[in-house]
């Protein structure tokens, strides 16, 4: 069986196995083994086939994790837009259970609500604040004037 139809039975069988795991390296590396059999049907050394086996498989899991990482920064820019939403927002907080927190119903979920602290010398009293920040599932806030 001449060199090419290996590369390809090979690529076959990666592909196979692509389904079966679903990860789409598996379908770079078929990819390929489909050019380095083509490189071996066009009459290349095993030398080079091999080198267009391994530059491509290199490449194509290099722009695979660029892509990943970019997808990765788009989805938390995402996310922190929609906390970006809330940063203006007012709220009542009619009870401070301890100093300056406070536990308030806001969007349909409770969260925990501090003062800022360049507000630290107006303890929390009852009143309408604005949210200035959001740090992770807390809400600062600083009285509204």
């Amino acid at each position: 069986m001449e060199a090419h139809y290996w590369w390809w039975l090979l690529a076959l069988a990666l592909g196979i196995a692509e389904i079966l795991t679903g990860t789409i390296f598996l379908l770079v590396l078929g990819l390929a083994f489909v050019l380095g059999g083509t490189s071996a049907w066009a009459g290349f050394s095993g030398t080079v086939q091999l080198l267009v086996t391994a530059t491509c498989a290199f490449v194509g899991w290099g722009l695979l994790l660029r892509h990943r990482t970019r997808a990765r920064a788009a989805s938390n820019e995402d996310a922190d837009g929609l906390m970006r939403l809330d940063v203006g927002q007012t709220l009542r907080i009619d009870d401070w259970q301890e100093t300056n927190r406070a536990m308030v119903r806001y969007r349909g979920a409770q969260w925990r609500v501090e003062l800022a602290p360049e507000a630290a010398g107006m303890a929390g009293a009852p009143g309408k604040y604005r949210i200035t920040r959001i740090e992770n599932n807390r809400l600062i806030v600083l009285p509204e004037r």
